[in-house]
């Protein structure tokens, strides 16, 4: 599943202007453009992540409930 990279803008962009007394149109767009690209820089960063499933659930064979413990690395 995809990052939210919209709304992660958005609230950059709000971090950012939240501390700008009176933002006049072109830090508006600066930030706009900074802030897109922090969003698309951490996109790119956790996306390149790896899960590698280490252990998992172990169902018995004649029916019952699963036992087991999910383990996993993230590289």
């Amino acid at each position: 599943m995809p990052l939210d990279t919209i709304t992660l803008k958005n609230s950059i962009k709000s971090a950012y202007l939240a501390n700008l007394p009176v933002p006049d149109m072109t830090q508006i767009a600066q930030v706009d453009a900074m802030s897109t690209a922090i969003a698309d820089a951490i996109r790119i960063f956790v996306e390149g992540a790896t899960v590698t499933n280490t252990a998992g659930l172990i169902a018995p064979g004649g029916g019952g409930p699963v036992t087991g413990v999910f383990g996993n690395t993230i590289t």
